[in-house]
């Protein structure tokens, strides 16, 4: 077999795979978004167009054709927002790893954990942003850099009611607080309980956004949860708070 052959046999193949890994990254990046269910469906039309064309169904063909031409407008112009953020978080993925260590995670959640406590025994509320892999920079130029050690005094000074920053949410990146009195995107979706206010409804907003993890003290009923990925898990003691946290830190999605 001549090397052309193996360039005309392999070709395809490659083309394909670059093909689904393409797909695979736009649909990881917008997962979470009200873009991504519209992303699965279109994938689902594309195999649908595949198949019709090679069956040569010419009348399927055209109908589709005639379709994505005007989809394409329509969801560039609905789904501005999303593509924007989603195109930002390609731009701004991490290309090396920045965990921490563990005795440094130690630390923090220590800290963290101290501070909400003492909130919610204080009725009051705090809204803390630990950034995973998807930089959450554009989160943090809205708010007032701060740049300092993780500290259970600072973040209750910073959410203390008669601070200007409490009504905002703290992001922690790389082990210390980078910013605070920053605005989180709110939430559009309707399953959420009305018991649970505004930081429940930024919590999860930010979550569909990016894959930050959230904590969330609640003034009202004086519990902690921690919001990611759209989920939110309530009622968590010191330890599970701890646990929970480390765990999704080491998840990989």
């Amino acid at each position: 077999m001549s090397l052309l052959d193996i360039f005309i046999f392999w070709k395809p193949i490659v083309e394909i795979l670059l093909l689904w890994f393409v797909v695979y990254q736009v649909m990881i990046y917008f997962e979470g978004t009200r873009a991504f269910q519209v992303l699965r469906g279109i994938v689902i039309l594309l195999i649908a167009f595949f198949i019709i064309q090679r069956f040569d169904f010419e009348i399927l063909d055209w109908l589709f054709t005639k379709f994505f031409g005007i989809s394409v407008i329509a969801l560039l112009i609905i789904f501005q927002p999303e593509i924007r953020q989603g195109l930002a978080r390609l731009g701004q993925r991490h290309m090396f790893s920045t965990s921490l260590r563990e005795e440094e995670l130690d630390y923090v959640l220590n800290h963290i954990v101290r501070a909400v406590e003492n909130l919610c025994k204080e009725k009051s509320g705090a809204l803390i942003a630990i950034e995973k892999k998807d930089p959450l920079n554009a989160y943090i130029e809205g708010g007032e850099i701060v740049d300092a050690k993780v500290s259970a005094d600072l973040i209750e000074t910073i959410f203390t009611p008669k601070s200007l920053l409490h009504d905002g949410g703290i992001v922690i990146q790389h082990g210390r607080i980078v910013a605070a009195g920053c605005l989180f995107p709110l939430t559009e979706s309707h399953e959420l309980s009305r018991v649970f206010g505004t930081r429940h409804r930024a919590a999860l907003g930010l979550s569909e956004e990016t894959d930050a993890i959230i904590i969330v003290a609640s003034e009202e009923r004086q519990d902690i949860s921690i919001v990611y990925r759209g989920k939110l898990s309530k009622g968590l003691n010191r330890e599970e708070v701890i646990a929970k946290t480390k765990e999704l830190m080491r998840a990989e999605n």
